[in-house]
């Protein structure tokens, strides 16, 4: 099971910096008559990281009530497990924070 959690924490960062690139390197972003587009765009992708971003929380709680719960010798996997987690939310959020602040300038830009 932690495997997976490890497998599928990987497979979540590394899809969600794919996306980001895809997003900020098109150039899509210079043609005036798709900013609706691009916001539009831009909102759902706000949107999709913050719900990766409650699921990397939720993942977090688990793995610490693990811990709490467990007299298991294999804790320092699972603290490693948590220190992996609180990596993806720390970029997650510093993602988000990019998005939503290019999401404030094309607002303020008509």
């Amino acid at each position: 099971m932690r495997l997976t959690i490890i497998i599928l924490i990987t497979v979540l960062s590394i899809g969600s910096v794919v996306i980001s690139l895809g997003y900020l390197t098109t150039p899509e972003y210079l043609d005036v008559p798709e900013i609706s587009s691009q916001y539009e765009k831009l909102e759902k992708y706000k949107n999709e990281l913050e719900k990766i971003n409650q699921y990397n929380q939720e993942i977090l709680k688990d793995l610490e009530s693990q811990i709490k719960n467990s007299d298991d010798v294999h804790i320092e996997q699972i603290n490693e497990e948590i220190k992996v987690i609180k990596e993806v939310i720390e970029k997650n959020k510093a993602e988000l924070e990019q998005v939503i602040a290019k999401l404030s300038q094309m607002e303020s830009d008509p």
